[in-house]
């Protein structure tokens, strides 16, 4: 068994202990019937996975899969009973797309009327992809036809996407990609893979180069993004630190490659990615500037090892406030999410027991000093991760499941 060989045998028996021992809910299969299914995805589970945001107008929209794993977009007004809109099938062609658990079709709306939807389209290796997207000059009423993201093309690792508008209206768009990663048979050695990203100034009608962030990136958690007090975007992943060591990294997007600051301390060694990102947003209630970050890891605790999901502050720099740093009141915890308005601070996060989970949520009205704990919803069977979106003091919770689509908004 060669190195690569080894490396996903251990991604697939930590995905499945993730899936099937920690936390993950219990369901009988339901199909999800595909013509454009790449043979990677599993056919047998349903792709839920979907992104969300709050359009300028204060509308939420949703995008995700189809029973028959077509891209829809489909919005609802905020501030009283839901009333979606029938979904809109998007044109993407022959691509198939990724839309299961990190991995997620995106929206971002921008000024100008920009509104873009990113995915990631599998292709026939296992573990590669594209970056795909589709713009919109008309603040979502039409998109133009799927076209590729990166300039590289090469039949490798471009996937868990995150893209977002700066506060200059610059559209960023980051992945994990594989190119730098030695030749087969080579003695050169490249822990995990590696954070690229590239710009659109016209709301994702053309892009710049693709320009490396930082080496030795997990390879399969998605990317947190949150602005800074100037409206620039900061980004955390899961990295490969020394030693095999898979903890946080923290970076200004713009920043040059490998300028990064650890923000998480767990010390985990594992040869594997545990497919759990981070989250990450703007500590805009204190006097002093920073983040608040969530994010799964184990870590040695009185010398058992313990694992959990955990939030924290960061300072402006990204680096951790070792007094900040707390587990969630819940050992079943999974997928955590984490938004801040002001004061304001709502950490989301789904919890199962057998067959049934459970949204819950943890509310700050004074910065992350102290937490209320809250039940916001319960199904059984499939569900997705839970997404939070905010637009000003408008903030909600989204989640789906087999059969509908939930949205909590957040009362502090």
């Amino acid at each position: 068994m060669n190195n690569s060989t080894r490396w996903h045998w251990w991604c697939a028996i930590l995905g499945m202990v993730m899936a099937f021992v920690w936390l993950a809910p219990r369901a009988v299969a339901q199909e999800a019937a595909s013509a454009k299914t790449a043979p990677h995805i599993n056919p047998q589970r349903p792709q839920l996975a979907t992104g969300a945001a709050i359009a300028p107008d204060g509308r939420l929209w949703v995008v995700g899969l189809t029973a028959q794993a077509q891209l829809f977009v489909q919005s609802t007004p905020l501030g009283g009973a839901v009333q979606w809109r029938e979904a809109r099938i998007l044109n993407t062609g022959t691509d198939p797309i990724a839309a299961d658990g990190e991995s997620r079709p995106k929206i971002a709306f921008g000024p100008n009327n920009w509104a873009v939807i990113s995915y990631t389209m599998p292709l026939a290796k296992p573990y590669t992809g594209f970056i795909r997207m589709l713009h919109s000059s008309d603040g979502g009423q039409s998109f133009g036809a799927a076209f590729t993201v990166h300039q590289d093309r090469q039949e490798i690792t471009h996937r868990f996407e995150s893209v977002a508008f700066d506060a200059q209206g610059v559209l960023h768009t980051l992945w994990v990609d594989k190119r730098d990663q030695p030749p087969k048979g080579s003695a050169q050695k490249y822990a995990g893979a590696a954070i690229y990203r590239n710009e659109s100034k016209d709301g994702g009608q053309t892009f710049g180069p693709d320009t490396k962030l930082a080496d030795h990136s997990c390879e399969c958690c998605r990317i947190g993004l949150a602005p800074n007090p100037q409206g620039q975007l900061q980004a955390t992943w899961r990295h490969v630190f020394a030693g095999g060591t898979r903890d946080h990294a923290f970076a200004s997007v713009a920043a040059p490659a490998n300028r990064i600051t650890r923000s998480t301390h767990d010390d985990w060694q594992i040869n594997a990615c545990p497919h759990h990102g981070p989250g990450l947003a703007l500590n805009a209630g204190s006097t002093q500037s920073g983040y608040h970050t969530v994010w799964f890891g184990i870590r040695k605790v009185k010398g058992q090892d313990q694992a959990a999901v955990r939030y924290a502050r960061l300072n402006a720099q990204g680096e951790p406030l070792p007094d900040t740093v707390r587990v969630l009141p819940d050992p079943r915890a999974e997928h955590a999410d984490v938004l801040a308005d002001g004061k304001n601070v709502a950490v989301v996060w789904r919890s199962s027991e057998g067959a049934v989970t459970t949204l819950k949520a943890w509310l700050s009205k004074d910065g992350g000093q102290t937490f209320a704990q809250k039940t916001l919803g319960q199904v059984t069977g499939y569900n997705d991760h839970p997404r939070l979106a905010q637009n000003g003091s408008r903030r909600v919770v989204v989640w789906r499941n087999a059969q509908e689509i939930q949205v909590h908004e957040l009362e502090f």
